[in-house]
């Protein structure tokens, strides 16, 4: 056991970081891992956070930050959706260690990236944002433009966090474009229709039928089967551009890196298209649906991939590992 000082004592006090980063050096595939997981996470908050609203749980605890007035969690008397909601809830620690996991493995490694620590603390104050706005969620009765509100910025820290896992990746240096600035331009395109498509799957979402809750709650005044119908033209616009990305990139020999990732991204759209009109054609049953959800999300991260994927950053020689990581090659 190490000899702790006096002066130890307060440093981890007042520095807690600092004074970790002191005495341990993560290995570069622990930072991705710690990186990694905070994606895996979100992912998972995503669909948990669909399994509330396709059970109906979305009351099941009815205050916040209290599960109810006179207990801090689910009581029997709340029974099947006081526990998912409850559960979801809990879930959301599970998140703020993956991402606190991130932040001191970033902040440990040798040298210290900056760049690195901001993304894990920028992923920190998302989750802290969100986790509040999920409480105003429930306080205005599941309030279908909240609702889309929390999604969507669940969607940015999922951005975020899978830009950081790029980045531990990647060094520190200038980056350095793969493609030309036409293909760049078709890229911004692809991401900006994408994001729109998200961004239109949660008014689906709010005029649709699931509404969170088997009680009355408000939804958004819209024809439901005409914006579902919106949402799948602007599907088909990103198939299309992602096939058109394909194959511009095919035609001028692109490096595999940006070939690779429109391709993973093509099969995840086409898995994406099938759920979805099935869903649509068999009266949106739940498991579908949820389906769909963790899609949305794995549609995004295949999105910001290929944008991710048009540039470089070398690292040093010094950071580069003697031997090959098999990791690194698989991504």
């Amino acid at each position: 056991m190490p000899n702790v000082t006096r002066a130890d004592a307060v440093q981890a006090i007042r520095n807690p970081l600092a004074f970790i980063a002191a005495r341990w050096t993560p290995t570069p595939r622990t930072v991705r891992r710690a990186a990694l997981s905070a994606v895996v996470m979100t992912v998972v908050i995503v669909v948990t956070g669909g399994a509330v609203r396709l059970t109906g749980s979305g009351l099941g605890c009815p205050t916040w930050p209290k599960c109810t007035d006179g207990s801090l969690t689910t009581t029997s008397e709340m029974g099947f959706h006081g526990a998912i909601e409850f559960g979801n809830r809990m879930l959301t620690y599970v998140l703020c260690a993956a991402v606190g996991w991130a932040i001191i493995a970033a902040r440990s490694e040798k040298p210290w990236r900056r760049s690195l620590t901001r993304l894990g603390w920028a992923q920190f104050w998302i989750v802290m944002g969100n986790a509040v706005l999920g409480g105003i969620v429930v306080l205005v009765g599941l309030n279908p433009y909240t609702v889309a509100a929390h999604f969507i910025l669940t969607t940015a820290l999922l951005t975020v966090a899978v830009v950081m896992w790029q980045r531990t990746r990647e060094g520190d240096a200038a980056a350095r474009p793969l493609v030309g600035a036409a293909i760049k331009q078709l890229v911004w395109v692809l991401v900006v229709a994408s994001a729109l498509l998200i961004a239109v799957g949660t008014v689906v979402t709010g005029a649709g039928p699931h509404a969170g809750d088997s009680s009355d709650v408000h939804r958004m005044p819209l024809d439901w089967e005409t914006v579902a119908k919106g949402h799948a033209v602007l599907a088909w616009i990103v198939v299309t551009l992602t096939f058109a990305l394909w194959f511009v990139l095919k035609a001028v020999d692109a490096p595999k890196g940006p070939l690779h990732r429109t391709r993973d991204l093509f099969l995840i759209l086409l898995a994406q298209g099938v759920i979805g009109y099935v869903q649509y054609f068999t009266d949106l049953p739940e498991v579908l649906v949820g389906l769909h959800m963790l899609g949305s999300a794995l549609v995004w991260i295949g999105v910001l991939r290929v944008a991710l994927a048009l540039r470089e950053r070398p690292r040093p020689a010094a950071e580069i590992p003697a031997q090959s990581d098999p990791e690194l090659s698989a991504v």
